[in-house]
């Protein structure tokens, strides 16, 4: 579509756009905001650059996306619960996120987005890969398509196949964590196949590092389809990549998205602030 207030630029040749032209710190009329969520809709990935944002704007801002809600595994600042600090530093070697997954699948009513602003980054490398779940699915072959069409996949958030699981990821971060022996508890069924609520487009639903089994088939069925549909959605054909700099602001559409942090600058530090907006409804 066209845009009067805004300008959209694609970052990738199936999503991801940068957005100029608008200061996020500002009141923002009916209008931009808008086209800021149809460009939302259209792109699935929104990246605003060179944003001079406190944690209060940064929150008014997500919230017009939708009620933020806590991540369950990470301790929140102490003023802001819902926001929590991915912090790096420099001799740390293990990243978090690192692996590709559509955060918080596990939930019976999963985020509709996630919101990183960046505080401090590295001289090069820290970049997001995010990959395209519409695509995803538009790709399957025929018959494909007719069998996972009808199948529902299990989501669980204590990483079941990391080694050590959550509790291993947890300890090999600074993070003040939260809720790790409960891990296994939050687990959730949704459809492979999702159709987005508002797009009305049905969209891949993969998630890397949660979904690992799916109902109904034995666990050799389970791990050939799994094992195939995970390498499929990564297909680097269906991929954006954002890069960052002290103020970019970063929005993605957990419902046709999944999305990896790259681990690309040793000895280096970053810092980001992530935001999960909640209201979304049960993947159908």
């Amino acid at each position: 579509m066209a845009y009067r207030t805004i300008e959209v630029t694609p970052i990738g040749g199936t999503m991801g756009a940068e957005v100029a032209g608008i200061d996020l710190a500002r009141p923002l009329g009916n209008e931009q905001l808008a086209e800021i969520h149809q460009a939302f809709l259209e792109n699935q990935v929104l990246v605003f650059h060179d944003q001079d944002l406190s944690i209060e704007q940064n929150k008014a801002f997500a919230r017009r996306f939708g009620p933020l809600v806590p991540y369950p595994f990470v301790k929140g600042l102490d003023d802001h619960p819902e926001v929590f600090e991915i912090r790096k530093e420099p001799d740390e070697e293990k990243n978090f996120g690192g692996a590709w997954h559509t955060d918080m699948s596990f939930e019976e009513r999963p985020p509709v987005a996630t919101m990183l602003y960046a505080r401090e980054t590295p001289s090069r490398g820290g970049d997001t890969l995010l990959a395209d779940l519409y695509r995803a699915y538009e790709t399957l072959s025929d018959t494909m398509k007719g069998v996972v069409g009808g199948l529902r996949g299990v989501y669980s958030g204590d990483l079941k196949g990391r080694r050590g699981g959550r509790k291993a990821l947890m300890d090999s971060t600074r993070f003040q964590a939260a809720n790790v022996d409960r891990a296994g508890e939050m687990e959730a069924e949704h459809p492979l196949v999702r159709t987005h609520p508002e797009t009305g487009r049905k969209a891949l639903y993969v998630s890397g590092s949660h979904l690992y089994r799916i109902a109904g088939m034995t666990d050799a069925e389970s791990a050939a389809l799994v094992g195939f549909l995970k390498s499929h959605a990564e297909t680097p054909d269906f991929t954006c990549r954002v890069g960052y700099r002290p103020g970019t602001l970063v929005v993605w559409d957990n419902r046709c998205t999944q999305h990896r942090a790259l681990n690309d600058y040793p000895g280096e530090r970053r810092v980001m602030h992530r935001l999960t907006i909640g209201g979304g409804d049960r993947p159908h």
